[in-house]
């Protein structure tokens, strides 16, 4: 697998207000401090860039808005994740920037400003978890800790050229995380190689089950996520396919939805519209909070979901998050993590590639299924993501299998 290669920020691709004490702009306002862990112990000295959806004890969570940091006070305790970070003897350099509420996928902060893409500065870093992806690929922090729900850790580690695990959900806490949709909602990590991934994982996660260990018999690839990919992507990942091809015994080629994974991307949305507003929509009618376009016109959509809509749809869920239980068991499946290469900052993403990135994404969202997604930078010009999901709760299965790979 091809490492990501990174390179400074030229002049010309600072964020319009630079600091040269947030270069690359991947820390929140007033982000960067240091929070020093314990003296010792498996991840001793590693920096942490936490994603500001996330506590710190004594500091205002921001979620990338100024009117939801005018209207919440200071965090009592560290989100439990921090707190095992900490534990373990990471130190935390400072609160990342993200999208507003984590509901975009593009980490154009209207409010804040857009992170420097590392790989390419002339093209956006992806989002929400902008800030960790950014932090992370460009070596101000070891870790890059995130949150995702469609696609919030995977995409900007794709476009930024780093590691990324969105886990199991609910195998790494989500207490004291701004939620966006509970049942979707994971904390994650981003790194810049497969190792240091790997060290978070066997700090945070919890110990294999029974019958959960060991490296994956099968790969599974699935033809109709890779239909889905521009072409600069699939030629992007072909050699790195084609690789990780021969380190399985046992390849077979499979169709995930005979019905068309935009049927699930549309299953997804519902459900997450309908939980979005279920967890923010009280705020956003007593508070008029100022959103960037986008950002704003996503909430007013997920205020008219029905509760039929979103029950039909839900049933629609356990039928595929079951499909893919019956047809993953040891084996991994291998798809492209997003669909299109970065855009160049301030253009318009263009609504189709948005919608077939998320079919791509929703994959392990609507399962709950681990992810981990894993760098090519091609010709130094733009970074794609090559992904493997594992069955529900094989996380660290899916940690050996990268470093299997990565070697």
């Amino acid at each position: 697998m091809t490492e990501a290669k990174t390179a400074p920020a030229p002049a010309g691709g600072r964020p319009a207000t630079f600091d040269p004490a947030n270069p690359g702009g991947a820390f929140a306002p007033q982000g960067r401090f240091q929070l020093a862990g314990a003296a010792d112990g498996p991840l001793a000295r590693l920096r942490v860039g936490v994603k500001d959806m996330i506590d710190l004890e004594g500091r205002i969570t921001g979620a990338g808005n100024p009117d939801w940091l005018a209207t919440h006070g200071v965090a009592t305790r560290h989100a439990p994740v921090v707190a095992q970070l900490l534990a373990a003897g990471a130190d935390v350099v400072g609160k990342t920037m993200t999208d507003e509420l984590a509901y975009s996928l593009n980490g154009e902060n209207f409010h804040y400003g857009t992170p420097v893409n590392p790989v390419s500065p002339t093209r956006i870093p992806g989002g929400s978890s902008c800030g960790s992806a950014v932090a992370a690929a460009s070596g101000l922090c070891d870790i890059g800790l995130g949150t995702d729900t469609a696609g919030s850790i995977r995409l900007p580690a794709t476009f930024c050229g780093a590691w990324g695990l969105r886990p199991t959900h609910g195998a790494v806490s989500s207490e004291g995380v701004v939620p966006l949709a509970p049942s979707y909602d994971v904390v994650g990590w981003i790194t810049r190689d497969a190792a240091t991934l790997a060290r978070v994982g066997q700090t945070v996660l919890p110990a294999a089950a029974a019958g959960q260990g060991g490296l994956p018999g099968r790969l599974l690839v699935a033809d109709d996520a890779w239909s889905l990919a521009s072409e600069d992507v699939r030629q992007g990942l072909a050699k790195p396919q084609e690789s990780m091809m021969e380190k399985f015994g046992v390849v077979e080629h499979v169709t995930l939805a005979d019905e068309g994974l935009l049927a699930w991307q549309q299953v997804f949305r519902v459900i997450q519209g309908r939980e979005v507003w279920a967890a923010h929509g009280e705020w956003i009618t007593r508070h008029a909070p100022r959103f960037g376009p986008d950002i704003g016109e996503r909430f007013k959509w997920a205020s008219t979901i029905t509760a039929d809509e979103a029950q039909s749809a839900a049933a629609e869920r356990r039928r595929i998050a079951a499909r893919l239980d019956d047809l993953l068991g040891d084996a991994v499946l291998c798809l492209p993590t997003v669909s299109f290469v970065a855009p160049v900052k301030g253009s318009p993403t263009a609504a189709e590639d948005r919608t077939r990135a998320l079919c791509l994404l929703c994959i392990a969202s609507l399962a709950g299924l681990p992810q981990l997604t894993m760098p090519v930078v091609v010709g130094n010009q733009y970074a794609v993501g090559l992904s493997l999901i594992a069955a529900r709760g094989r996380d660290r299965a899916l940690l050996d299998c990268a470093m299997r790979i990565s070697s």
